[in-house]
């Protein structure tokens, strides 16, 4: 039954993720065609969104994981939404706090990011990070109720709205002014729809009437800081590259490499939303299922069939890049040698997020810290000596290693505090064919013309399924089920 709660969830959280994203890939072609790769324009865009994401992982303060693990100790006298309100005016007075001090220092702000001369940029950036910070708490708790409907229809709202005013500012606004549209308007219409989506969650945000408990404060402090940590260095792991690239490469060029980079890992961005979708569904179903005797068997499982998955989305992507790559404009192709590696390490990724569950469910999280650390001084050290000789191929291996790193490590130690028998072999078995799929794919890709190597890679995909399919997924049992179900 829980398999079956966790893959209708996933469906749901999985459309708004993955259609959001496949949305939001219309907006690529727009940017990528409008914002001429030489003008460096979309590596500002690249560069904001990466301090964004930093930001908001130090604002939500680890809410969101403490709010599920606190929320499921009803046995122990807990209210639920008394620790949704607490954790809502936590995030909410740090995002405030984090607003106004920016707005006091925007020229010295400005100055450090190293847009002095675009302040507009900061500010805004602020703002909207600020307000989905306070966000993130209602979504949340729409999760922990199961309100995936809910959750779905806010995701397309604010990506629908998205995508209008974006086509409206660059096709429809220069007609009129009879010139290319700034970026600004990028961060502009992020700000505006923002604010739009929080008139929604006035129903979750009038919770808030259940109080601040200072009981409370202190436990949840202790569990969320060593997740801020982790998330910290788990977002450094996405987006370190992005932020170190302009001042590894000084000046135009590197605004330049970094949209291009920037541009390419939009497509390898098919396994953040398969990730994402995952993780919405499953982290609630985790805790929820912590003191079940089955437990660990289930979340053996559960790896096995996201590492299944992945490596199905792994292989499609490479199988179709050279359809997939007219997603971004012509000037950006040349990133597109870093999308089976940036893929790589997005299920690696995943996988340690997986792995991550053993210290989450016995309160020892300050582990998830010590690992990822170990993979941000990876990818640091492999970014600051690589990219000055090698450009933005070193991002997309720093944040392999990065991530191969704080996977292993999570893996070794997990086995020893609390292990969990993982079906290595049948993993492994699915890794090893998946290279070798990957091996020919590339050898197509690369020596036939797309109207032969698209052909060729359908089959050795299909090779994939068909081994997936009589391995784990038996059509004839699935049949039975079925019809002894209808019965």
């Amino acid at each position: 039954m829980e398999f079956k709660s966790l893959a209708k969830d996933t469906v749901i959280y999985g459309m708004s993720s993955i259609v959001g994203r496949f949305l939001n890939y219309l907006l690529v072609p727009l940017y990528t065609a409008k914002i001429a790769a030489e003008s460096g324009g979309y590596g500002v865009v690249t560069n904001v969104y990466a301090y964004t994401a930093l930001i908001m992982v130090l604002l939500t303060f680890g809410m969101e994981t403490t709010f599920f693990r606190f929320a499921n100790k009803e046995n122990e006298g807990v209210e639920p939404k008394r620790v949704f309100s607490t954790s809502l005016i936590i995030v909410s007075v740090l995002a405030i706090v984090f607003f106004i001090l920016v707005l006091l220092n925007i020229n010295s702000v400005s100055a450090f990011l190293g847009y002095a001369d675009h302040p507009v940029y900061v500010w805004t950036m602020a703002a909207t990070v600020a307000l989905d910070a306070i966000q993130a708490i209602p979504f949340a708790y729409l999760r922990y109720q199961r309100k995936a409907v809910k959750f779905f229809k806010l995701k397309m709202l604010f990506i629908g709205l998205n995508i209008v005013l974006n086509l409206l500012a660059f096709l429809v606004l220069p007609l009129f002014t009879g010139r290319a549209t700034d970026v600004v308007y990028v961060f502009i219409i992020n700000l505006f729809c923002t604010s739009f989506v929080t008139f929604f969650f006035i129903k979750e945000l009038s919770l808030v009437r259940y109080g601040f408990d200072m009981s409370l404060l202190r436990p949840m402090l202790s569990y969320s800081w060593p997740i801020l940590m982790l998330g910290l260095a788990g977002v450094l792991n996405q987006s370190a590259d992005k932020i170190l690239y302009p001042k590894l490469v000084e000046g135009h060029q590197g605004q330049v490499d970094l949209g291009i980079y920037g541009a390419a890992v939009k497509i390898a961005m098919i396994m953040a939303m398969i990730t994402q979708a995952f993780r919405y569904a499953y982290e609630p179903l985790v805790f929820g299922k912590a003191n079940d005797k089955d437990s660990k068997e289930y979340y053996a499982k559960a790896m096995k069939y996201f590492l299944i998955f992945t490596l199905l989305a792994f292989l499609a992507v490479v199988a179709y890049i050279g359809i997939l790559k007219y997603i971004i404009g012509r000037d950006y192709w040349d990133g597109l040698r870093v999308v089976p590696i940036v893929m790589a390490a997005e299920i690696m990724m995943g996988v340690y997020f997986n792995l991550s569950f053993w210290y989450k469910l016995i309160d020892k999280t300050i582990w998830g810290l010590w690992f990822s650390l170990a993979g941000v001084i990876v990818l640091l050290i492999i970014n600051v000596v690589f990219v000055p000789k090698v450009g933005y191929i070193a991002c997309a291996w720093g944040g392999f290693a990065g991530y191969f790193t704080a996977m292993v490590l999570s893996y070794i130690v997990g086995q020893k505090k609390n292990p969990i028998r993982y079906p290595m072999h049948e993993m492994m078995i699915y890794v090893l064919l998946t290279t070798v799929l990957f091996m020919g794919m590339t050898l197509a890709n690369r020596h036939l013309p797309l109207w032969g190597a698209v052909p060729v890679n359908t089959l050795l995909l299909a090779a994939f399924v068909v081994y997936m399919v009589k391995k784990d997924f038996p059509l004839t049992a699935l049949i039975e089920k079925v019809k002894h179900r209808r019965k």
